[in-house]
């Protein structure tokens, strides 16, 4: 789904995401998580719809599961549970499991919305003209998955129209078919990049300096919106270092309450929450003006 912060300029995407995922790697105030994970899941499911919420159904269990673990290898904390054997299992360790598991899934959700929004064609406007070549591959490499993806398909349909899908057969048949299936993909991919190579040299890429054809210009919203990203990450980056997002989990539980949490936490919320602010603004309006026609 293409929303309206899709349709920014990619530098602006691309800082929010850099803040976002390292903000959110660095920060694990409760407040701070909290903020992470409101934002994350509400602008994962504004883009995925239905599908978000299976994919955050699938993700409960890891939450889950990191968060038991954790008090199994960090016996350290003053408040006892219970104990496994000889090794406690404290209050202390269990809370900061909960923080690195929830600092865990935000961080992926930032990633998942991430390849929604950072298309390749904005990667070849950020780096193209840094790394051309790098661009080039990782933009390749982008398409071809995708493409083998649906070669796969295609090869297996074919295979199971015959009564040789993989699936069929016993142990022995399904890794001889398997190995064909995988055997035929590997084949075109090697005919389809000799393709490739040659289209490329044949209209003379490589032969004098790269020239460019961009689609993105800055408008003054998205300069609007830079100088507001950059005031919240000044703001953050100052609160942070100012001690109001310190927190400390083990041996005792103890977090930052200060004006500086305040303030920080404030401003990181307003950070995160630009995308989803910036789609439910364009929502709001464009509902506005259909109903005035």
């Amino acid at each position: 789904m293409q929303d309206t912060f899709s349709r920014c300029n990619p530098i602006v995407n691309l800082i929010f995401y850099l803040g976002a995922i390292i903000f959110g790697m660095i920060f694990m105030h409760p407040l701070c998580l909290m903020a992470a994970a409101v934002t994350s899941i509400t602008y994962y499911i504004y883009l995925k719809r239905i599908g978000g919420l299976k994919v955050l159904l699938g993700l409960a269990p890891v939450f889950i599961i990191i968060s038991a673990i954790n008090p199994l290898f960090n016996t350290r904390g003053e408040t006892l549970l219970f104990s496994i054997g000889t090794r406690p299992y404290t209050l202390e360790a269990l809370i900061y499991g909960v923080a690195v598991a929830t600092m865990f899934i935000c961080v992926i959700l930032w990633f998942f919305t991430y390849n929604i929004v950072i298309t390749s064609d904005k990667l070849t406007y950020l780096f193209g003209n840094v790394t051309p070549s790098l661009s080039v591959v990782f933009t390749m490499v982008l398409r071809l998955l995708p493409s083998y993806k649906r070669k796969l398909a295609a090869i297996s349909n074919a295979r199971k129209c015959i009564g040789k899908y993989g699936e069929n057969g016993g142990t022995k048949d399904r890794i001889k078919n398997g190995t064909t299936v995988v055997s035929t993909l590997t084949s075109w991919a090697l005919e389809n990049s000799i393709v490739t190579a040659d289209s490329m040299k044949s209209r003379g890429y490589g032969s004098s300096k790269r020239s460019n054809f961009v689609i993105y210009r800055f408008t003054s919203r998205d300069i609007w919106i830079l100088v507001l990203m950059i005031i919240c990450i000044v703001t953050i980056s100052f609160c942070g270092i100012k001690g109001g997002m310190s927190y400390t989990f083990i041996p005792d539980i103890d977090f930052a309450t200060n004006k500086f949490t305040v303030v920080g936490v404030l401003f990181y919320f307003i950070f995160l929450s630009l995308p989803i602010i910036i789609d439910v603004t364009e929502d709001v309006v464009w509902h506005f003006l259909k109903s005035r026609i």
